[in-house]
């Protein structure tokens, strides 16, 4: 009777385990992230009503109340100047909701549970953000769409809708790391929201968004036509209307790019810092 033949663990190959590369793992990691905030954001359906109601409120008060006494000139309808500037001010305002729930976040020690588990470290700011901005595409398409119905008529083409959406999508994203950065600095959502209101409101009511630069004063108009409220404001409202953008669509996104250089890495820093101890 013929032995049957044995084998040991170590005469079997083994399958080596699938390697992946640290930035595979990172950006894996991220869009989890951006998966459970998402969800989240869908099991508590008011979180988006609070995205866009108060930019809805703003387009019936400006359209119905403010219309009527306003003239903007170059034959241009009020609404279709408005609505460029209740989108870059919805996106603005952006900043005050990452700050508070992150801060939110951090109180909780929601964080400190994610960096116990094998993920990459930036994840979750990064996921979080993403997130948001994608929040906020949601309240610019309801807004949209609002505007339709109150009388905006853009007249931009396929290109011209791929460049405004480009361009406030980009503003939010500076904009969500403006609100992380102070969050993370100041630990506190009143702080949060105080500071970045308090900063935020003269930058969008001084500003392009409601009424031309032109009436302003002119000592005024000196700091309405260079500051970023201002230039994106213009740039979408020229992509949207089919009208030049000149120098302000590169300069608004210069102004984005500037805000980028400054909060990320300080943002990261101070998540870093925070989240070590």
């Amino acid at each position: 009777m013929s032995a049957i033949p044995t084998t040991t663990p170590h005469s079997i190959s083994q399958p080596e385990p699938l390697r992946k590369s640290r930035l595979y793992w990172t950006i894996a990691d991220t869009l989890v992230i951006v998966k459970r905030q998402l969800i989240h954001t869908r099991r508590i359906p008011m979180e988006l009503v609070g995205f866009a109601i108060m930019p809805i409120m703003f387009v019936v008060l400006f359209r119905y109340v403010f219309a009527g006494a306003i003239n903007v000139g170059n034959g241009m309808s009020y609404v279709n100047f408005l609505m460029a500037g209740i989108f870059v001010q919805s996106l603005a305002f952006s900043a005050p909701h990452t700050g508070i729930t992150l801060t939110q976040d951090l109180q909780k020690g929601l964080i400190d549970r994610f960096r116990s588990l094998p993920m990459a470290h930036s994840a979750y700011l990064t996921g979080r953000i993403i997130a948001d901005v994608i929040k906020n595409g949601f309240a610019v398409a309801v807004m949209v769409i609002v505007g339709l119905a109150v009388g905006f008529r853009p007249e931009a083409g396929l290109l011209g809708w791929l460049g405004a959406i480009g361009v406030m999508l980009f503003f939010a994203f500076a904009m969500c790391w403006l609100g992380a950065m102070i969050a993370l600095l100041v630990r506190s959502p009143e702080s949060v929201d105080q500071m970045l209101f308090t900063a935020l409101f003269p930058l969008t009511f001084a500003s392009s968004a409601f009424v031309p630069a032109s009436s302003m004063p002119g000592w005024l108009q000196v700091f309405v036509n260079h500051q970023p409220v201002t230039l994106v404001v213009n740039t979408v409202r020229g992509l949207l209307l089919d009208m030049p953008v000149g120098n302000d669509g590169w300069m608004a996104l210069a102004w984005c790019v500037a805000i980028l250089v400054i909060c990320v890495p300080v943002a990261v820093s101070l998540y870093q810092r925070a989240t070590s101890r």
